[in-house]
């Protein structure tokens, strides 16, 4: 069955991007790819704990959904969680494989395929997880509440889940899903200057806020150290101007849909009426 629901996958896939209703954003993670070491690992894991307010997942079972990179998939594997991945995009899978094959070789305790979250018959087969994390995934299905439907329903009884949406900012929102169709849709050359042109005052901002405050080096930092996920900007950049499909939700609509599903706010990292995600961590009851 696994493997039929990985072909299924990787054929629906291929026809969303060539009709440019997809962003390829697993061949972005794999440009990000020759950037992890040692350093964007912990950073990782330091994110990944602190946000679950736990110091270490040992005999934890984690599902992470739309794994892209595997980075996060990897900092759990370090903070002993037995770990299941699993990503719509065929170059995603592939990056995961070749961060298990680099930093946990031999391992049985990190299984990673092909699948989609919206595939009913794929996400009953996998059970139910101690973790559910899903970072900046579910908005790109096209189905965002479906998505983050199927999320909840793979937390056990007591379980955690840990997911970050865009935040909806009304007609700005709108205005960017404009600009991420355009890009899927247009000459792939192109695609890295409207990348850019797209993030160019946010970045002169950026810089004359540096100049001003004569601290320069901050602006340097930007571009040159990891963020607190140990991501990187640029790649950070051409995944959000090119994230397709595109949905956001505000805050109170995505506490409202969790808790009528069993569970309760336990963290949360919000943007306020910034563009973005907002970060969401709840805990599903113990009842059944």
């Amino acid at each position: 069955m696994i493997a039929t629901s990985e072909a299924v996958t990787r054929a629906a896939h291929e026809r969303e991007v060539a009709s440019g209703e997809r962003f390829e954003f697993g061949r972005n993670w794999a440009r990000f790819l020759e950037l992890i070491d040692e350093s964007r690992i912990r950073q990782a894991e330091e994110s990944l704990a602190s946000m679950l307010r736990e110091s270490a997942l040992e005999g934890r079972m984690f599902l992470d959904i739309g794994s892209g990179s595997g980075l996060f998939s990897l900092a759990a594997r370090r903070l002993g969680a037995r770990v299941y991945s699993f990503d719509f995009d065929t170059h995603s899978v592939n990056c995961g494989k070749e961060l298990r094959r680099r930093y946990d070789a031999g391992s049985r305790e990190w299984t990673i395929e092909q699948g989609s979250v919206l595939d009913d018959v794929y996400m009953r087969s996998l059970g139910t997880f101690d973790i559910v994390y899903s970072w900046g995934v579910l908005h790109h299905t096209g189905r965002m509440w479906d998505a983050v439907h199927a999320a909840t329903g793979a937390v056990a009884p007591g379980g955690k889940l840990f997911i970050a949406l865009y935040n909806d900012t009304g007609s700005q929102s709108d205005r960017w899903r404009t600009i991420k169709r355009l890009y899927n849709r247009i000459p792939s050359a192109l695609r890295p200057a409207l990348a850019a042109a797209t993030c160019a005052p946010d970045e002169v901002k950026a810089f004359a806020r540096a100049v001003v405050h004569r601290r320069p080096g901050d602006f340097v930092r930007r571009w040159t150290v990891n963020n607190a996920r140990g991501m990187n900007h640029w790649r950070d950049i051409v995944d959000w101007v090119g994230g397709y499909p595109y949905e956001v939700a505000a805050p109170e609509e995505v506490f409202d849909f969790c808790r009528a599903r069993g569970f309760t706010l336990i963290g949360l990292r919000c943007k306020g009426a910034g563009l973005g995600c907002n970060e969401f961590v709840f805990e599903r009851s113990t009842r059944t």
